[in-house]
């Protein structure tokens, strides 16, 4: 299965990379161009695959029970939480000033 080439410009490159607020000099533009025509050449292979008959699944594999049922379930308490912080304060965590 071969996919179509698809060509792109210097032109398409920088509107790319413009897109993404990239500056690039001709060399990038040129490497970029190569990689993005692969790239779009792996998608049109992708895209041509016979997969109308292919069910939508969530996993690669059959897996049974991935997903529970969301229940609330009591956390830890205050006490608990802080008994291993150094320098606990009553409200919570003491954390040393940003730039210190």
């Amino acid at each position: 299965m071969s996919a179509e080439r698809i060509e792109l410009g210097p032109d398409e490159v920088r509107h790319v990379a413009a897109l993404a607020r990239l500056g690039l000099d001709d060399a990038e533009v040129a490497q970029l161009a190569g990689e993005l025509q692969s790239i779009l050449g792996h998608v049109a292979t992708i895209s041509a695959l016979p997969i109308a008959d292919v069910p939508p699944t969530a996993h690669s594999l059959d897996v049974a029970g991935a997903l529970r049922e969301d229940v609330a379930k009591p956390g830890v308490t205050r006490e608990q939480a802080l008994a291993n912080a150094p320098d606990p304060t009553v409200d919570g965590f003491r954390v040393p000033p940003i730039g210190a």
